[in-house]
């Protein structure tokens, strides 16, 4: 894994990934991590503490109440703004104060990515810690629709991300390679329409009671569910279930060389489809019967998920011509709004003049944008919405690493390394667009070469930790933690932790890994 650069008994500066608003090391010894150490606080997050310590060191941490725990935990809406939270650790106490249950769940895992090993064993060093995150909206995406992707694996992506303070899952639950979760009112959509997926693998599908216990693991783990409803492209799969609200594939040249290079059948209507092309499908935008199934499945999605989002896609509809395009993303966002969701869609659907007040943008251009992918994005914010920011050359998680990686692709100009996907700010990207448009940053993770744990393991770690830092963590520059160089030390120590977690990451080799 790389030359060790922190051996054991050594305490090193503290350091976390994502780096906090303020740190500042104490001037004390360390805190003495042993079962004697009780802690005391919200059962909720004195278990999450437990449990973490358990797996990260072997120690059984006691409970106890707060007049005998050397650990307290706290919420103290005075703390600051939610998910703010205050850390003190000295010689004889770790206090650890938050405005919310949000901000203590993310002061533990503060407290874990802290713990460290010396002469006597665990400990925790003096530090104080004050910290709170740039944006309100931190997000991860999980394609489920190239490969399905099951519930426990869901819920394993969740726990590794929200470690990692993110608080968003972004569920991309329907594609041209399969529709993945059951609506009730639409029964043929998972009859017909579930069962394949890239290059013949297995489909499958969420039911509801499936969706209902990921939604419930999120929300344990402060993480919200935004379902993702791909129209009007990236709808062959609807095809298979209701052939009378979808067009015929369009199948241009370009399609015809990809398919030729890559092996793969051209889409045809009415048999599953197994390739990775994208832009040849839509849904058939001047039927009554498309909005009549687009208005059953909107309101089956928001009916079964609590949170405030609805993600309507709208990418990549080459087969739809452009005043189509417009007019369909605005009944959309539209019928969203209605159920009492706020619409969110991929920057495209910007082009439309009429889409919903308030809809909210996903920005997947490029770091530096072409084509005016930038104008697109800056039309959310003038309709009274915000932005998500998904660059896909930097943060896009299926990107390969390096040119020679075995799994992800390389369409975003190049392999992503690991530099690369540190080295950018989302209030950098798009002209006029500063942090009070922004509603936050999204790490999206596509699984066209993606069949298990551990291929999402294999890609996503460690860049989703660059994608973290640029959610949670204060500007670039604002802070001389914010570097390359600083996250590069900050990013190895973090080997012992994810290899207890058994997270099976990538070693990347611009990082000096830390071995215990």
């Amino acid at each position: 894994m790389g030359r060790s650069t922190h051996n054991r008994g050594t305490v090193s500066e503290p350091s976390l990934v994502p780096t906090a608003r303020l740190l500042r090391a104490g001037s004390t010894p360390p805190f003495a991590v042993t079962p004697d150490a009780a802690v005391s606080g919200p059962p909720d997050a004195v278990r999450t503490l437990r449990e973490a310590v358990r797996r990260r060191t072997g120690l059984d941490l006691a409970a106890a109440a707060a007049t005998d725990a050397a650990v307290t935990l706290a919420i103290d809406p005075e703390t600051g703004a939610a998910e703010s939270y205050v850390l003190d650790v000295d010689a004889a106490s770790v206090r650890l104060r938050a405005a919310d249950a949000a901000g203590l769940f993310y002061g533990v895992h503060t407290l874990v990515q802290l713990l460290a090993q010396d002469e006597s064993g665990w400990v925790l060093p003096a530090v104080h810690v004050d910290d709170a995150p740039r944006f309100a909206y931190r997000g991860v995406m999980l394609d489920v629709a190239r490969h399905f992707h099951g519930a426990e694996t869901v819920k394993a992506y969740i726990e590794r991300a929200a470690a990692l303070k993110f608080n968003v899952l972004h569920l991309h639950l329907t594609d041209d390679q399969g529709w993945r979760i059951e609506v009730p009112s639409r029964p043929e959509l998972t009859a017909r329409a579930s069962a394949s997926a890239v290059g013949g693998d297995p489909g499958g599908f969420f039911s509801r009671a499936d969706y209902r216990a990921i939604v419930v693991h999120a929300a344990a783990h402060h993480m919200t569910v935004v379902p993702e409803i791909d129209v009007p492209g990236h709808t062959h799969a609807v095809n298979l279930a209701y052939p009378e609200a979808c067009a015929a594939p369009t199948i241009s040249d370009h399609l015809r060389e990809e398919a030729r290079q890559r092996g793969e059948d051209l889409p045809a209507s009415g048999i599953p489809y197994e390739g990775i092309a994208v832009g040849f499908s839509s849904l058939r935008i001047h039927d009554d019967a498309t909005y009549a199934l687009l208005s059953d499945v909107l309101a089956d999605i928001a009916e079964m998920t609590p949170g405030p989002y609805l993600h309507v896609g709208g990418d990549e509809a080459l087969g739809t011509p452009p005043a189509d395009l417009a007019l369909f993303m605005e009944r959309a966002t539209r019928v969203v709004a209605d159920l009492g969701k706020t619409p969110i869609a991929w920057h495209e659907a910007g082009a439309a003049a009429g889409l919903a007040p308030g809809t909210i943008g996903q920005y997947w251009g490029f770091r530096v944008p072409t084509d005016g992918m930038d104008d697109h994005a800056r039309a959310f914010v003038r309709g009274g919405g915000q932005l998500i920011l998904s660059p896909a050359d930097v943060v896009y998680l299926d990107m390969k690493p390096d040119a020679d990686f075995p799994l992800g692709l390389t369409w975003a100009n190049g392999p992503t390394s690991l530099p690369r996907a540190y080295d950018w700010d989302p209030a950098a990207v798009i002209a006029g667009v500063g942090d009070d448009e922004i509603l936050g940053v999204e790490a999206p993770l596509w699984t066209e070469t993606v069949r298990d744990l551990a291929d999402l393991d294999a890609l996503a770690f460690p860049r989703i930790a660059a994608a973290a830092e640029a959610a949670w963590s204060p500007a670039p520059g604002a802070d001389e933690r914010r570097t390359w160089e600083s996250f590069r030390e900050r990013v190895a120590q973090l080997a012992p932790l994810w290899t207890r977690q058994g997270i099976g990451f990538t070693p990347l080799p611009e990082v000096d890994w830390t071995r215990e």
